[in-house]
């Protein structure tokens, strides 16, 4: 069963903060789609309101998440992220459910 993570950020109204996330955001998927057990970590942007990204993390298992937090550059993300959000960040943690059959 696929465990996902669906994180919403939302940054500042500052352009320079919108544009530090995006970065960084992209940076971060870069390399956690290389963490063992990662199925993907992909990033995205509100089509109208570019503030606004999800996060959608899919992990093997539960347990993988393990690898992912255990990559140094973890350490780096929120220290780097949390000044440029304006609220706090919205996780959900979710199975996928099975809908081959």
């Amino acid at each position: 069963m696929v465990y996902t993570l669906v994180v919403h950020l939302y940054a500042k109204d500052d352009p320079e903060c919108i544009s530090k996330l995006t970065a960084k955001l992209v940076e971060a998927s870069q390399i956690y789609s290389k963490d063992k057990e990662t199925l993907s970590w992909l990033v995205m942007q509100d089509h109208k309101d570019p503030r606004a990204f999800t996060i959608v993390e899919r992990y093997e298992q539960e347990s993988s998440q393990k690898y992912h937090l255990e990559n140094p550059y973890w350490k780096t993300f929120d220290p780097y992220v949390l000044p440029l959000l304006e609220k706090p960040m919205d996780l959900r943690r979710a199975n996928e459910l099975d809908t081959s059959g």
